[in-house]
C-alpha cells in the first residue's frame, strides 16, 4: 500500500470520527497541526516518536505530554496513539494534508491553491473568493502563497482546474493567439 493511500485510510478514519462529534471537534485539524509543527520544530522529538529502539509505552508518554502542554483534545490525542501504536507518527503531514481535503468534500467546501506576485489585501481576497464561488458554484476555502516567479497577478487551482489571471498567462495567450493568425 502506498504512503498516499496509508494516509487516506487514517485521514477517513479520523473524519469519520470528527464529523460525527460534529461542531464540538472542529478544533482537530488545528490541534494536529500544532503538534506537527512542534514536532518538526523539534529533532529531539522527531527522534523519540520516530526511532523504533524506543518503545511505544514511552512514546505514548511523550505525547501525552506534548498534547497537555497544546491543550489538545481526547480525540487528537488518541488519534496521536494510534499513530504511535501503528508507528505511522512518521506520515502525519500526510495524513494531516489528506485529512483536511476530506473534510473539505465532506462540507461541501472545494479547495482553492491561489498563487499570486503579492500578499493580497483582504478585500481582493473576498473578491477573488467570491468570483470563484460563482464560477464553481461551491464554497470555497482558500489557501494563499506569494510566488515570486510570477511577473503579476494570479494563479488559482481548484482541483485539476486552473484559473490562470497572471501577465505570464496573459502574455502566453497572447503569444498563441499571434502565432495562430501567422
Amino acid at each position: 500500500m502506498t504512503l498516499s493511500a496509508v494516509a487516506t485510510r487514517y485521514a477517513n478514519a479520523l473524519a469519520d470520527v470528527v464529523t460525527a462529534g460534529g461542531a464540538a471537534l472542529a478544533g482537530v485539524p488545528q490541534e494536529l497541526r500544532s503538534f506537527e509543527s512542534t514536532l518538526n520544530s523539534s529533532v529531539e522529538l522527531q527522534n523519540a516518536l520516530i526511532t523504533p529502539a524506543v518503545p511505544a509505552s514511552r512514546k505514548k508518554i511523550v505525547v501525552e505530554r506534548v498534547a497537555q502542554a497544546l491543550q489538545l483534545s481526547k480525540i487528537s490525542q488518541n488519534f496521536l496513539f494510534v499513530l504511535v501504536d501503528k508507528r505511522r507518527i512518521s506520515s502525519l503531514s500526510g495524513i494531516l494534508q489528506s485529512f483536511e481535503l476530506i473534510l473539505d468534500e465532506r462540507m461541501g467546501f472545494a479547495r482553492a491553491d491561489v498563487s499570486s506576485a503579492r500578499e493580497l489585501s483582504e478585500p481582493q481576497r473576498a473578491a477573488l473568493t467570491a468570483e470563484l464561488e460563482r464560477l464553481t458554484g461551491k464554497r470555497i476555502r482558500m489557501h494563499f502563497a506569494v510566488d515570486g516567479g510570477l511577473i503579476g497577478g494570479l494563479v488559482a487551482r481548484i482541483g485539476s482546474t486552473v484559473y490562470d489571471g497572471s501577465v505570464r498567462g496573459q502574455l502566453e495567450t497572447l503569444e498563441r493567439r499571434l502565432s495562430s493568425e501567422s
